[in-house]
């Protein structure tokens, strides 16, 4: 088993019901490593802060994490740098042979994450970079990016009114 790039690994022991609270922060090989992972030009800031307690069976996080990117404009491969604030509820929960959950358990949208965890410890980085993932902007936009769009002759949303509709109008009227 690979190790992450970023591992803060919390033991299961010195978890209890009473929420224990704690602070990580990425280095800056391991922002490299992330940035790679991710085909981002960097990540300058990765950092969190989130609250630990045992639930039942599970291991509850609660938390934030605040982070600083640099992703590739999607329409000029210009950099876009963006700040990334996120909450996040992650249940973690011990690794099942099978893959399935012991339990049959109902979520909704606004229900937390279930990440699994080998039995001995929990790994909040791990969790953390993989929020960071979801938070991320999936079609970064440089500011020029529209302007870049236009000049290379591609049609913007705004500017396709119902002209994709326009072919269909006259069928409207045929019997």
């Amino acid at each position: 088993m690979t190790v992450p790039e970023f591992s803060r690994g919390f033991a299961l022991n010195t978890i209890g019901t009473t929420p224990r609270t704690v602070a990580i922060s990425a280095e800056a090989k391991e922002r490299e490593a992330l940035a790679a992972r991710f085909d981002l030009i960097a990540i300058d800031r990765l950092e969190a802060q989130a609250t630990l307690a045992v639930e039942g069976d599970a291991i509850l996080c609660r938390g934030t994490l605040t982070a600083n990117v640099v992703q590739e404009c999607v329409a000029t491969a210009a950099p876009v740098a963006a700040a990334r604030k996120a909450d996040f509820t992650i249940r973690f929960v011990a690794h099942l042979a099978d893959g399935a959950l012991a339990d049959e358990i109902e979520i909704d949208v606004d229900d937390c994450d279930i990440v699994e965890h080998d039995g001995q410890a929990v790994d909040l980085g791990e969790a953390v970079a993989q929020t960071l993932m979801l938070a991320l902007d999936p079609f970064p936009r440089a500011a020029n990016a529209a302007k870049a769009l236009k000049e290379a002759g591609i049609i913007g949303e705004d500017e396709l009114g119902n002209a994709a509709f326009a072919g269909l109008k006259g069928l409207l009227s045929k019997p």
